[in-house]
């Protein structure tokens, strides 16, 4: 039996990312998909792809390095989308972009399961800098894919905006 914390933050995360992919069926929609997930509001500003990456992403450090002190999948890409990263000019596709999002999420599934109401106040070691326990990255997590969602959201309503005649 799932923890109820846990189990709670997984319904969270399950209806953000309903809103997160409907953003990214959204755009695939559009005549250009791969523009519009290139799209940055504005000079030095992340692009639409590097938001959703970067959500999922974060999703499997936490799964892995953060909480499981574990090697993250995509090595490749973990630099490209973490935390501080400057978004480049190489636009992942949407399908990458979902399989990306769908594999963190498994992931990060996998390692919740694994916890105990015990281990809610421990602090793995790779966030003891921070000071974040176990369920404090519980509360991050959802709020994290919100946050990006969001500003991915906005982003793609400016590009509609800055194509109307």
């Amino acid at each position: 039996m799932s923890l109820p914390v846990v189990e709670t933050t997984l319904q969270l995360l399950d209806f953000f990312r309903e809103r997160t992919l409907a953003t990214l069926a959204t755009i695939e929609k559009l005549p250009d998909p791969t523009k519009a997930l290139g799209w940055r509001p504005g000079p030095g500003r992340a692009h639409i792809a590097w938001q959703l990456m970067h959500v999922g992403i974060t999703e499997e450090l936490f799964a892995t390095e953060r909480f499981l002190g574990t090697v993250p999948a995509w090595t490749d890409l973990v630099p490209r989308f973490k935390g501080g990263s400057t978004p480049d000019d190489t636009i992942p596709s949407a399908a990458q972009i979902r399989d990306v999002l769908a594999q963190s999420r498994e992931h990060l599934r996998k390692t919740l399961s694994q916890f105990k109401e015990s281990d809610l106040g421990t602090v793995p070691t790779a966030l003891k800098e921070r000071g974040i326990t176990i369920a404090k990255a519980l509360q991050i997590l959802p709020w994290h894919e919100a946050h990006h969602q969001g500003q991915a959201h906005i982003t793609l309503n400016l590009l509609k905006a800055s194509v109307q005649p």
